[in-house]
């Protein structure tokens, strides 16, 4: 195979088959709970049941007599040890101008539990079967408090309190804009559209749920924890730093295969903690998995905010102010994801593509006695999308234009770029309109009335809904250290400090590498997921590629380079007259050369080592125009989605079948959002209404017939080398308000042009049936 070739048909921009699935689709995957250990042990947690209480008594002595029961840790065990609970960035204010106030997270509850499904007491067995039994005699007294679980009844004037320091239950509030500016805008303003709408709260359920296995090297005082996780370095630091107060040297996480993160598993949970405390106090491996329902009841959800949003307009159509009060559900402690998500990531994109210059924000983060909120894919941005098109589409309606054509007059022009938004925010690149004009023609929405046409005359309402959007990507964390290591035994290992869980990132990773290289693909390895190898950010925010990607490039651009001047001295050439191509150095204009491979057995320890960090400039900002129609049949409510079509611009694609797969995936999870996904808790007596699969709506694989996207690679992204930008995220983020567009938009040809307004997610057909009635 000539390099020629290995670059043709697997470098960049090729759909390249991805190099992750062999292992996975033959049964060959290395999961947390895949690993055993000698000597290992099984912990379990016995949960609260209630959504308030405080913590009587605690009596573990008929468990620990039973067979097996090796330890039981509660809450009060942590505290004497000197465990803190899990940390909060001292970032946010309440309105009055105190500091933020949430009670923090511990791995066990000490004293008084929160929400139901709250861990209370933690214990060891050695099977897991004598785990389950011993949790079982295991008593616990405890004395009910009053709960609030829904935003309504938390910020009613007497609402009971999840936290004495959050007076009103709020644990931080955010102000952005120019309430003055903003107020005197709609005061002027010739049309003003307002909505309440609700995103509603989600659980990410990943295939693969979390599970812990730790064991502790007492020779070394070293601590060794396998978890499943998208930030391998972050889970240790956390740790390290924040709860245990031991060196981050003493601590080694490993993460192998992930089954689907999507946000959820981004940072150290309580019982990663517990696992890790466990471990290094009984000196035997020790290790969880959670079942299916703790995944509902304790991981974190995502979602759950409530605004009422408003847009003034002048006569033409032009949005001259744009004004947003939301109240944001974290839960019984709020964390700092779950607050920066919902009060700062989220607003950054709240003005989307649109030339809106003038906005007055309020986000205030709401304390109650549900599971805690975090990231969920999209984090935030969806749910700042998913107010600003349903406002352009009640616009449209309101004032009798096009949706496509109200969003036109709006929009960000090429020549307006770089283009800093209301929130400070500065888009590098793209062209909106464009994007606009291919997904107007790809779904053919000017022949829209006769489609809708033949669907009534077989007794069907049909309606389509429009996203035109931006997101925010890369977490804010531009450096990446990576290191590639060129091998005389004849292959390139790369390690990066990001984490794949599905994405197919290694093989992204892989045709960068070829790229440099020209080396045939099996000549790769990509290694993730070992603080003893790297550390870094990991995998969130849609910024594995543009940022370890950019520093892959660079690594082996550096190899090379280095590579160069090694084949200099053994040539002995000049090393500015050494070429390289095709895995080969050679002196330019002669048949003098030596390979890759070969140079590399030839140095000290055998190879070529690269350990190199690269910053990006900034964030990459992905944007796209998707658009949907259903159809509606008004006997049952069901909707029916039958057509999907999308452009996208992602910048320079590396793997297009990637690319497409992200997208379908992503808007998948938007559509679950649309039409049936809610995470729901009964209000009186605070428990999860929804905690298994039998109960919470999860989409399945006949929800859409297909989807037709276009990839537009035209506007390359400034801000990183490669000119990549974030995509994990942008189907999720357009999916959910254009189909919900869709459905309102049937509903208001039916007459009922009301509900298009008021009906909220997820529309079920009884939701559905009952707008039309």
């Amino acid at each position: 195979m000539t390099g020629e070739s290995t670059i043709g048909r697997f470098g960049s921009g090729r759909e390249v088959r991805r190099i992750e699935d062999a292992g996975l689709l033959a049964g060959a995957g290395r999961f947390s709970d895949d690993i055993a250990l000698p000597g290992q042990t099984h912990l379990g947690f016995l949960r609260s049941p209630h959504p308030h209480a405080r913590i009587v008594s605690i009596d573990a002595a008929a468990a620990l007599a039973m067979p097996g029961v090796i330890a039981v840790v509660t809450g009060a065990d942590l505290v004497a040890a000197g465990v803190k609970p899990l940390p909060l960035a001292p970032i946010f204010k309440r309105p009055d101008g105190s500091p933020g106030a949430t009670p923090l997270r511990p791995a066990l509850a000490d004293g008084v539990v929160r929400f139901v499904g709250e861990a209370v007491v933690a214990l060891v067995a050695e099977t897991r079967g004598q785990m389950k039994d011993a949790l079982e005699a295991i008593e616990v007294e405890y004395e009910a408090l009053p709960a609030v679980t829904g935003l309504t009844p938390a910020t009613a004037a007497d609402a009971p309190q999840v936290w004495p320091a959050a007076t009103g239950n709020v644990a931080a509030q955010m102000r952005h804009g120019d309430a003055a500016a903003t107020d005197a805008a709609f005061a002027a303003a010739a049309h003003v559209v307002s909505l309440d709408i609700v995103n509603q709260r989600l659980a990410p359920t990943p295939m693969e749920p979390r599970s812990s296995i730790a064991s502790y090297d007492p020779e070394a005082d070293r601590l060794t924890l396998r978890l499943s996780s998208q930030m391998p370095s972050g889970a240790r630091d956390t740790l390290c730093d924040a709860v245990l107060g031991i060196p981050r040297e003493k601590v080694r996480v490993v993460v192998d295969d992930v089954g689907g993160g999507f946000g959820m598993k981004t940072g150290l949970y309580p019982e990663d903690i517990m696992v890790a405390y466990a471990a290094r106090q009984l000196q035997r491996p020790v290790r969880w998995t959670a079942e299916r329902i703790e995944e509902f009841l304790a991981a974190t959800h995502g979602r759950d905010v409530e605004s009422r949003a408003e847009l003034a307009l002048d006569q033409n159509g032009k949005v001259v102010g744009y004004r947003v009060r939301s109240l944001c559900n974290v839960g019984a402690y709020a964390g700092t994801a779950g607050i920066i998500i919902q009060l700062m990531i989220g607003p950054w994109v709240s003005t989307s593509i649109y030339d809106i210059r003038t906005i007055d924000l309020e986000f205030t983060a709401i304390l109650t006695n549900t599971a805690p909120t975090a990231a969920y894919r999209g984090a935030g941005r969806p749910e700042a999308i998913y107010l600003i098109e349903r406002l352009f589409d009640a616009a449209a309606r309101q004032l009798g234009l096009d949706p496509v054509e109200i969003r036109r007059r709006n929009l960000i022009h090429p020549d307006q770029m770089p283009y800093t938004n209301a929130m400070g925010q500065t888009y590098d690149s793209g062209k909106f309109g464009s994007i606009v004009d291919q997904a107007v023609a790809l779904a053919d929405w000017d022949g829209f009335a006769a489609r809708e046409a033949e669907s009534r005359a077989r007794g069907k309402l049909r309606g389509r809904g429009l996203a035109s959007f931006l997101e925010w990507t890369g977490g804010n964390v531009f450096e990446e250290r990576v290191t590639v290591q060129v091998s005389g035994d004849g292959d390139i290992e790369v390690y990066a400090a990001t984490m794949p869980m599905g994405q197919g990132i290694a093989t992204s990773y892989a045709q960068l590498v070829v790229d440099v290289f020209g080396v045939p693909l099996d000549r790769i390895r990509i290694v993730m997921g070992d603080t003893d190898r790297g550390s870094g950010f990991g995998s969130a925010g849609s910024r594995s590629l543009f940022t370890a990607g950019s520093a892959i490039q660079h690594a082996s651009e550096t190899a090379v380079k280095t590579g160069r001047e090694l084949a200099g001295d053994a040539l002995e050439a000049a090393s500015a007259d050494i070429e390289y191509a095709e895995g080969v150095f050679r002196i330019a204009g002669t048949d003098r050369a030596i390979g890759l491979f070969e140079l590399a057995d030839r140095q000290p320890d055998r190879r070529i080592f690269i350990d190199a960090t690269s910053k990006v400039n900034g964030p990459s900002w992905p944007n796209g125009c998707h658009i949907c129609e259903v159809e509606i049949d008004p006997e049952t409510g069901v909707v029916d989605i039958v057509s999907y079509a999308s452009a996208n611009d992602v910048g320079r694609v590396v793997n297009p079948m990637i690319v497409r797969g992200q997208l379908d995936g992503g808007a998948v999870q938007g559509i679950g959002q649309a039409l049936g996904e809610h995470m729901v808790y009964d209000e009186e007596s605070g428990q999860a209404m929804t905690a298994s699969l039998m109960d919470y709506t999860m989409p399945r694989a006949d929800i859409i017939r297909d989807f037709v996207h276009v990839l537009d690679q035209s506007t390359p992204c400034l801000n990183n080398p490669l000119g990549v930008k974030g995509v994990g995220e942008l189907g999720t983020i357009g999916a959910t308000p254009a189909v919900v567009n869709a459905v309102a938009d049937a509903l208001a040809r039916a007459g009922r042009v009301d509900q298009a307004s008021l009906i909220q997610m997820p529309l079920t057909p009884a939701k559905v049936w009952q707008a039309l009635r």
